[in-house]
């Protein structure tokens, strides 16, 4: 058994210091600091007055360390895995694009290779398919070629793979295959990528559409006499995704998001590219060449094409951006998407018999330590 001492411990509501946190691959307990407990420990990790927090939870990122989830390789898949957990990541949904079926096909087999496996980082949960079922229209950095109405039968065999799914529910006739999702498989309906009005949203909500793909992103906005799906999202209690890289969404849309959903249904991801945690250059995502440059990764046609960001830095951002305590901005990364996919019996806080996914990191969100099921795999 390890024990973490001398850290500022993030618990759901509150900070606590004092205390000592003990684990081997799950979260064993929290006590008060005293030598009759240190003693328990077979290894100490001092913290030296840092946050101990749970583990980051990244919902969606197509990649990251030079690779992409639709290069369709494992080896891919562990770069990516090992490059996120520097930041903090200790679980991850990799994220498809849309691409023929043969490449989605070869992507989520590989990441259903990737769940059963230990890759020395971050902890594959499962895929977000985003795309083909979206809306040309609002296609962001996507190819409309593949883009495809909802079906099914396109999904058949990966059912248990397949953890969220992005559409366009509009597209989605008499939301066929929403109520077929709904019926037969746990996978978690996101809409995004369209151009919905506020009553079709509306609509796929009331039928079980539970959250928004990068809010704001790649969707009908909204106005006072077309309140589109934003104003869906916010008359409504789904959850919602948010890219805080302070390119994507305007610290004023940021805060009005928080204001009106309340933290506890805001979800920060990357979206990251392949770029992320690189140079740089001229770089390539769903086949389309992307410049990144300045902390933006765009087309050539100035179109954002997903973001280099890392989710310590997101934490950082919303910390300049919103007036809330550390422990509120934290659960976006951690509570909220783990109940958001349904495994916050598992992940998500350090509360004992969960996996011991913890991270260590400043006053910067600067990541010391990064440790997956008891195993510490980043060391600063």
């Amino acid at each position: 058994m390890k024990a973490i001492i001398n850290g500022k411990i993030i618990v759901e509501n509150k900070i606590l210091e004092n205390k000592i946190l003990f684990f081997d691959k799950k979260i064993v307990d929290i006590l008060d600091v005293d030598d009759a407990n240190l003693n328990k420990a077979d290894q100490v990790i001092d913290a030296k007055g840092l946050y101990v927090s749970p583990g980051f939870i990244d919902l969606h990122i197509h990649g990251s360390g030079g690779k992409d989830t639709m290069d369709g390789e494992l080896d891919a898949i562990k770069v990516i895995s090992n490059t996120i957990a520097k930041k903090g990541v200790t679980s991850f949904l990799p994220t498809t694009m849309t691409m023929d079926k043969k490449n989605i096909y070869t992507a989520l087999d590989v990441i259903k290779q990737a769940m059963n496996m230990d890759l020395g980082g971050a902890k594959v949960l499962g895929a977000h398919l985003e795309g083909p079922f979206i809306n040309p229209k609002y296609k962001g950095a996507q190819n409309e070629e593949f883009m495809i109405k909802p079906s099914l039968d396109f999904i058949k065999g990966y059912e248990e793979v397949i953890k969220i799914i992005t559409f366009a529910p509009e597209r989605d006739e008499d939301f066929k295959f929403l109520k077929d999702v709904k019926e037969n498989t746990n996978i978690v309906l996101s809409i995004g990528h369209s151009d919905a009005t506020y009553e079709q949203a509306i609509e796929a909500i009331e039928n079980g559409v539970s959250r928004a793909t990068h809010t704001f992103n790649a969707m009908t906005p909204l106005n006072h006499r077309k309140p589109g799906i934003i104003g869906a999202i916010l008359n409504t209690d789904i959850s919602c995704e948010l890219i805080a890289d302070n390119i994507h969404v305007h610290k004023g849309a940021i805060n009005l998001l928080v204001n009106g959903k309340g933290i506890d249904k805001v979800i920060l991801i990357t979206d990251s590219m392949r770029a992320g945690c690189m140079k740089d250059g001229i770089w390539e995502l769903g086949g389309y060449k992307v410049i990144v440059k300045n902390g933006s990764a765009r087309l050539e046609d100035n179109t954002l094409a997903g973001s280099i960001l890392t989710l310590n830095n997101a934490i950082k951002n919303m910390k300049d951006n919103i007036n809330a305590p550390l422990y509120e901005i934290v659960s976006m990364v951690t509570i909220n998407p783990a109940k958001d996919i349904n495994i916050y019996d598992k992940k998500g806080s350090l509360d004992k018999g969960k996996d011991a996914d913890i991270v260590i990191f400043d006053d910067n969100i600067d990541i010391n330590m990064t440790i997956v099921e008891g195993n510490i795999i980043y060391e600063k």
